[in-house]
Order: structure tokens, then C-alpha cells, then sequence
């Protein structure tokens, strides 16, 4: 597995584990929205330009997610 192989899957792997973990704190939308964008820089590396427009679109879509819930006070989930 070559380097850049390896930058994608993290970067792949971040954003599916902080999707799941999300409901749990709005850290984890916040690592989700870098992620997106760490994988953006991986497909745009890849060569492939239109998984790196839509995956910056998606890390622009989380941020605002975010800054939502952290402006609703809930940066933390109800349950455990």
C-alpha cells in the first residue's frame, strides 16, 4: 500500500467513524468537515476533480452543521 493509498483511507475512514459518533458531540461534525476536506486533497492528489469538489462541498455543508449546533447549545448529545 503506497502512502497515498494510505492518506485516503484515513482520511475515508475519519469521516465514516466521526458520522457515526456525530449524535455524541459537535466535535466529532466539526473532525467530520476536515475529514471531508482531507479527503478532497486526497482526490484531487488522485486525479480525480469532481470527488474533490464534492467532497470540499460536503466539508462546507458540516462546518455550517456545526457552527448550527454549537449556536443551538447542542454540542452535546441528550443521552449517553
Amino acid at each position: 500500500m503506497d502512502t497515498l493509498t494510505l492518506f485516503g483511507l484515513l482520511s475515508v475512514g475519519s469521516m465514516l467513524f466521526c458520522y457515526a459518533m456525530e449524535d455524541r458531540s459537535a466535535w466529532f461534525v466539526l473532525v467530520f468537515a476536515l475529514a471531508c476536506w482531507s479527503s478532497a486533497v486526497y482526490a484531487w492528489l488522485g486525479g480525480t476533480w469532481p470527488f474533490t469538489v464534492v467532497e470540499s462541498i460536503w466539508g462546507i455543508v458540516a462546518l455550517r452543521r456545526y457552527f448550527a449546533r454549537v449556536q443551538a447549545g447542542r454540542g452535546t448529545a441528550v443521552h449517553p
